[in-house]
């Protein structure tokens, strides 16, 4: 009977820690199926940047109230799971407070008394988050509604939740308070809950659970939340774009057309070399996820939904109906909806009639860009909504000729003229006279 508890403790784990893996996978299945991109290239400067912008939290400080809140909770709530580590060697082994036989009391003591102060400090900036988004209302956060917006708030709310039942877990614990080192914080919350020894243990042990049990639903809660950006910002950071903002990819076919074209030895009545083994022409950008690269489609999930992308972007405060944020969020979205019909169809995708371009994003969005950049500038995780965008309208011009009559108009004069302006090369200079 003694070992029921560690048994029951295993399995949680073991459950917890198993659908957590499993999601996973699906999430790298679903990642994969986008088109594969080399980015193996520079990989000291990659490790730089996931440092700098990651762990370094570099780009959040940018907004120093909304930064140094997010440092908080990020810093707390990383530093404060270390003692998982213990409390998994606990419920394992049937130890309690394993720490303490590994660390001089001293040492321990710094330890948890540094977990109960940035548990304090957590609680406090979890607080600040809350109000900034349901009672300030702050204006990149008014046009999240439904799920969008209940997510950023059950996240709050678990935060809550984990740090009051740590303080209280350490609060009811006897022993610790006793030895008198670490209960900076859970000294002054232990009268609360009376002297009974009997009662303290219930409590203590009932905090304890409660605690495990609600880390490991908030890991595999992850999966369904913008929070994934927890784990991904790291790999998305080190993925991130390393060329200049305004520089943008060629096509490969693209190019090999315009070699041949200058090419002064080529025929160009010559017909094209007849390959049995050829592969279907490329489609030229995307009007789909699986089009898409799979860092893009990286960049979707990581998307945290914070709306800097968008608070910035000169199209959207001009009334325009692009909003990065929803590019990402739309593209993240379909690909959830691919994942699931690949589950539904034992793993093979069936067509459903839908696509990214049209049915999740508008002509309308993706022409309103102004390819200034803005938004990859603004997004703490190095995320690339302008990317999707160019891929997006790189398939309407070259697979639909679809761009708008004034891209068509100035494309067919620069073909013409040699230039955007509607006049042929010998009245260029005619405004000299005027």
């Amino acid at each position: 009977m003694q070992y029921l508890p560690n048994i029951a403790f295993a399995i949680i784990l073991a459950a917890g820690v198993g659908y957590f893996a499993r999601n996973i996978k699906k999430l790298i299945r679903n990642i994969k199926l986008g088109r594969d991109v080399d980015a193996s290239d520079n990989k000291p400067e990659r490790w730089k940047n996931m440092a700098r912008i990651a762990l370094g939290q570099s780009k959040m400080v940018v907004r120093p109230i909304a930064g140094i809140l997010h440092i908080i909770v990020y810093v707390g709530f990383i530093i404060i799971n270390i003692e998982v580590l213990e409390i998994i060697i606990d419920g394992l082994f049937g130890t309690h407070r394993v720490g303490l036989s590994v660390l001089p009391e001293s040492v321990y003591g710094f330890l948890i008394g540094s977990f109960e102060i940035l548990a304090v400090l957590v609680l406090v900036a979890v607080v600040v988050f809350w109000l900034r988004r349901n009672v300030i209302n702050l204006k990149r956060f008014k046009s999240l509604k439904g799920w969008p917006k209940n997510d950023g708030n059950i996240i709050l709310y678990f935060e809550v939740v984990l740090m009051c039942l740590f303080l209280t877990m350490n609060a009811t614990d006897v022993s610790f308070q006793e030895m008198g080192a670490g209960n900076v914080v859970s000294q002054f919350i232990a009268p609360w809950f009376g002297d009974n020894a009997e009662t303290l243990h219930i409590i203590e042990r009932t905090a304890w659970w409660l605690h495990i049990i609600g880390i490991l639903i908030f890991l595999n809660y992850l999966y369904f939340s913008k929070h994934l950006h927890i784990l991904l910002a790291f790999p998305n950071t080190f993925y991130g774009k390393l060329t200049p903002k305004g520089q943008f990819n060629n096509l490969e076919a693209v190019t090999k057309e315009v070699k041949l074209m200058m090419d002064p030895n080529a025929d160009p009545f010559a017909a094209p070399a007849e390959d049995d083994n050829a592969e279907e022409p490329a489609k030229f950008g995307a009007s789909d996820v699986m089009d898409l690269n799979r860092i893009q489609l990286l960049n979707a999930y990581t998307c945290t939904e914070c709306g800097r992308c968008t608070s910035e972007c000169p199209a959207n405060q001009t009334g325009k109906k692009l909003s990065p944020r929803k590019i990402m969020m739309d593209t993240r979205d379909r690909l959830v909806e691919v994942g699931k019909n690949i589950d539904a169809n034992g793993g093979e995708f069936k067509d459903d009639g839908k696509q990214l371009l049209g049915d999740y994003i508008t002509h309308e969005e993706l022409w309103a860009c102004t390819t200034c950049n803005a938004c990859v500038e603004a997004c703490p995780v190095s995320i690339d909504p302008l990317s999707i965008i160019m891929d997006m309208r790189r398939y309407l011009v070259m697979e639909e000729s679809a761009a708008p009559m004034e891209l068509n108009n100035m494309m067919t004069n620069i073909e013409n003229n040699g230039a955007p302006w509607p006049y042929n090369q010998q009245d260029r200079l005619n405004w000299v006279n005027e």
